[in-house]
């Protein structure tokens, strides 16, 4: 194992990662749950997403929240989203900006996949103890 190249994943993923709410879905329990039948799944993560990808440079730790979430939502990738919704929070965005990205994504995906992915954003929303003022967007 590359030490240098896992503590900066470790360090990364850090910024992204919750530990007050044991609720919360995050890339460490994730890792422990398949160590039984997937033990280097953990390493993969944080030395490579989180290592290598994460860790460059140009986009800020709520941009590629919001593309993370994105193609999450999308792929109808609901553990995932969860999980990345989760990571947007602590990475600094509101929750008007996770709902609304995914609204935008209605012309692209459609209406089922930003239904379903509006139910997980709720669900963290509610399990985080977090609200979204409503407002009325649409326009006759």
């Amino acid at each position: 194992m590359n030490n240098e190249r896992y503590q900066q994943g470790l360090d990364k993923l850090t910024e992204y990662t919750l530990n007050a709410n044991e609720e919360t879905s995050t890339h460490h329990k994730i890792a422990e749950d398949l160590e039984d039948i997937a033990p280097d799944i953990g390493k993969y993560i944080i030395e490579f997403a989180y290592g290598d990808i994460y860790s460059r440079e140009g986009l800020s730790n709520k941009q590629r929240a919001l593309v993370t979430i994105s193609s999450l939502v999308t792929q109808g990738r609901e553990p995932q989203l969860e999980l990345h919704i989760n990571t947007g929070l602590t990475a600094g965005l509101t929750p008007t900006e996770i709902v609304e990205s995914i609204t935008h994504l209605i012309p692209y995906t459609g209406f089922p996949s930003v239904l379903n992915a509006l139910q997980v954003a709720k669900k963290v929303f509610n399990v985080r103890g977090v609200t979204i003022e409503k407002t009325a967007q649409a326009t006759g």
